[in-house]
């Protein structure tokens, strides 16, 4: 059994990448889609019924939506930067896989769990306190 086999629309859900969302559409059973989440800030994203975001199109699966209910909020890490990496600093630290970004949601998340376009967004737009080094 999936862990979205019987979503319905309007279910309220968490992602680990957008925060609060809700479910706008359900599709058929047969399509890879199963349903999607249309988040408070106006993102909409596809996801599988095990919760597999459409942007995940690396050969690791994960799963990064919840039922709100499933969510414990207290053991995600949502701790206040100390201090803002330089550019170099943050290109060393994506090469060598130890850099984490925050998420619109507020968690901090390896960058293989966050949309490719939205680090690159926040690269672009010089949002350098979103990155730090991994703990």
């Amino acid at each position: 059994m999936n862990y979205f086999e019987e979503v319905k629309e309007e279910d309220l859900v968490f992602g680990l990448v957008y925060g609060k969302g809700k479910v706008k559409s359900v599709w058929e059973k047969d399509s890879y889609y199963t349903f999607e989440v249309e988040y408070e800030n106006g993102s909409v994203v596809p996801y599988t019924s095990e919760g597999y975001p459409a942007w995940n199109r690396s050969k690791f699966t994960f799963q990064t939506v919840f039922n709100v209910e499933d969510i414990k909020l207290l053991e995600l890490d949502f701790v206040p930067l100390e201090k803002t990496l330089s550019v170099k600093k943050i290109i060393k630290l994506r090469n060598e896989k130890k850099l984490e970004v925050r998420c619109p949601s507020g968690i901090w998340q390896n960058l293989e769990q966050c949309p490719k376009d939205l680090i690159e967004e926040y690269l672009q737009e010089n949002k350098f306190h979103l990155f730090r080094k991994k703990i």
